[in-house]
């Protein structure tokens, strides 16, 4: 099994920024993506941004593109996720989650955080 535990929420004013970390411990040998989601009271838990092993393959939500910045440090097992310019609707519950192949829908991630929030207010 895989843990993920996230870190990093907080309240924080619209055009401000936070920073996510999660850090994956367990049988992380085969980990290959890693990625963030969030869900907003009311909706769909939606994709934010994943990023692959090396690197090499990152992808970003339409939505929030140009402001936040996914990463990852294998020799620590973390993953980062930069969140600038910050609006109300990027208020949810952040999940990180970490699949072995890559994936930008949540059907291909087996293993999921507990969740951190994150409030923005106008």
């Amino acid at each position: 099994q895989v843990q993920l535990v996230e870190s990093g929420g907080g309240l924080v004013q619209a055009g401000g920024s936070l920073s996510l970390s999660c850090a994956a411990s367990g049988r992380t040998f085969n980990i290959y993506t890693m990625g963030w989601f969030r869900q907003a009271p009311g909706k769909e838990r939606e994709f934010v941004a994943a990023i692959s092993w090396r690197g090499t393959l990152i992808a970003y939500a339409d939505s929030v593109k140009g402001r936040f910045t996914i990463s990852r440090d294998n020799t620590k097992m973390l993953m980062f996720l930069q969140m600038n310019s910050l609006k109300p609707e990027d208020a949810a519950v952040y999940y990180c989650a970490a699949g072995t192949s890559w994936s930008t829908n949540r059907s291909g991630y087996p293993y999921w955080g507990q969740g951190t929030q994150v409030t923005v207010s106008s």
